[in-house]
């Protein structure tokens, strides 16, 4: 009998996906310890999510709760503002060049990201978004550009040339 069905599904999810990723990892080299193939990470973690499911999933069957935690309606808007920002963010990043759409380069793309995603949530302060987003760009430009030497866009292609 299912005690808690908030618990129980979401172990079922890790379950699964963790199951998933193991078994995906398995067309890889693992390796071993010493020596770790590119399956070796992806398996252990996978190994691990999957464990974690099942123990959550045992702990719904177990532990009593009031009501069965029964699981609430689905939150749509959260999960389209953010994957709908990720997927700005990709676009403005490297540019479409298929449908026209210039490279933005990383700095827009954040202040992108930062003010899509944060429409998912229950309250929207532009002021606080922006301090984020600036802050965020800054520590990305650190860290991406002036430290890993990565090559990518900065600025849009039509200021930069």
């Amino acid at each position: 009998m299912i005690k808690s069905q908030k618990d129980f599904f979401s172990g079922l999810m890790f379950t699964l996906v963790g199951g998933g990723f193991a078994w995906g990892a398995t067309n890889y080299t693992i390796g071993t310890g010493a020596r770790m193939g590119p399956g070796y990470f992806p398996m252990l973690l996978g190994i691990f999510l999957a464990v974690l499911g099942a123990f959550i999933m045992f702990y719904s069957l177990v532990e009593h709760t009031e009501d069965g935690e029964p699981i609430g309606k689905f939150a749509w808007r959260p999960i389209v503002f953010i994957l709908g920002a990720n997927v700005v963010f990709g676009i403005l990043l490297a540019g479409l060049p298929s449908l026209g759409v210039p490279a933005m380069g990383l700095i827009a793309a954040i202040y992108a990201l930062v003010i899509i995603a944060s429409k998912a949530g229950e309250t929207f302060v532009l002021k606080d978004v922006l301090i984020l987003a600036t802050i965020l760009s800054a520590g990305s430009y650190l860290a991406f550009i002036v430290l890993l030497k990565l090559q990518m866009p900065v600025w849009p292609t039509f200021i930069t040339g």
